[in-house]
């Protein structure tokens, strides 16, 4: 096998959330592809009712890109959940050894 092409890039090996950093940027990216897609939304609801004549299409496709704004803005401010961990607790048994009563052996 031919180690030339091997990964030597961290494994991720924690549950750790992403830092508020990362999240904020992925939220940046969201917004900025939902606004994004919005303008060629518009462009296409124009071509396909001035080549086709299909009105209700070109409606279909501009409801479609009418709350596409608000939708971006809601998910840029949105953090995501946060994960509830399971906390491991210790629970004692009801047959642990020193539940029992001992023998007492004065002397």
């Amino acid at each position: 096998m031919n180690n030339s092409h091997r990964d030597d890039s961290p494994v991720l090996i924690t549950e750790a959330q992403p830092s508020l950093d990362d999240q904020q940027a992925m939220r940046r990216r969201r917004y900025a592809i939902m606004m994004a897609s919005r303008i060629p939304c518009l462009v296409l609801a124009a071509v396909v009712f001035q080549l086709w004549q299909l009105w209700w299409l070109a409606l279909i496709i501009l409801a479609i890109s009418i709350p596409l704004p608000w939708m971006a803005v809601l998910i840029a401010n949105d953090r995501p959940v946060q994960k509830s961990e399971k906390v491991n607790r210790y629970r004692r048994s009801h047959r642990t050894l020193e539940s029992r009563e001992h023998q007492v052996i004065e002397g």
